[in-house]
Order: C-alpha cells, then structure tokens, then sequence
C-alpha cells in the first residue's frame, strides 16, 4: 500500500487558519484538499493503465477513508478489491463492470506473467505535484470559508 501524510502542522499560517474554522468546515476543508492530491494521482494511474477494454481504467476511482480525528484520508482505488483484506473480491463477479480484481496481476505480475507497474510509477511521477495541490486546495478552500 502506498502511504504518504501530509503534515500541515510546519506551516503556522494555514494551522492557525484551520484553527479559526469549526469543525465541520475544519473536515470540509480537509476532504477538498485531500481528494485535490488524490484526484491527481488517480488521473495519472489511469493514463498510465493498460487498455485493453477499457474496463480497468473505468474503475479506478479516488475513495475517502477513515482517518484520526481532525485529518482526512483519501486514495486511489480499483474497484474489485475487497477493502477490509485488500484480496480480490470474490463475491463480485468477473463479468460485473465493476470488478477489475486483476490489477494486481498486472501491477505485479504471476509465476506465468511478468509484471507491467502502472499504479507505483504514476504515484512516482505525481507524488509532489499532488502534495502542491493539496496544499493550494487547502489555501482556496480556507480562504472561501473565511470570505463568508
């Protein structure tokens, strides 16, 4: 799984901005800078996905999760996987539009295929542009709070 935190602890004029916001706007503002990094990301995963129907590339979705109190978490996903064992999702069935459970053969290959990384690399290449644009989401969305 690929993790990255951002900490806006460092940067005292936007914690003291977040501070002044109560908490309900405080997670709002969280959730919009979060999925502005993620959405990113994912439009890079997507570009960097094998075609072959199409059907992979049109479930890669950015998701929410649960973070800690006062923090917002958000990531690409594939849907087809089960989110609670992070195994493939066999309840779904194969012919389900929704079901890409075999990105990860492609991502990291089998004993008969070798592996075509597209999630990692796009994360590579994306990871700082999708930090700076968390950060000047943030910026925007606090700043329209405030304005009102």
């Amino acid at each position: 799984m690929i993790s990255t935190n951002l900490d806006f602890s460092g940067l005292n004029e936007i914690s003291r901005e977040l501070e002044l916001l109560s908490k309900a706007e405080n997670r709002q503002v969280l959730r919009q800078a979060v999925r502005a990094g993620a959405e990113l990301v994912a439009e890079e995963v997507e570009n960097s996905a094998p075609e072959l129907t199409g059907k992979l590339k049109r479930n890669i979705v950015v998701l929410f999760g649960k973070g800690a109190q006062g923090t917002a978490v958000a990531g690409v996903h594939i849907r087809g996987v089960n989110p609670n064992t992070g195994n493939s999702d066999n309840s779904m069935k194969a012919a389900s539009p929704n079901n890409a459970f075999y990105w990860r053969f492609v991502e990291e290959g089998t004993s008969k295929m070798p592996a075509h990384p597209f999630i990692r690399p796009a994360y590579d290449r994306k990871q700082e542009e999708a930090a700076a644009a968390a950060f000047a989401e943030m910026i925007k969305a606090i700043d329209g709070v405030l304005s009102k």
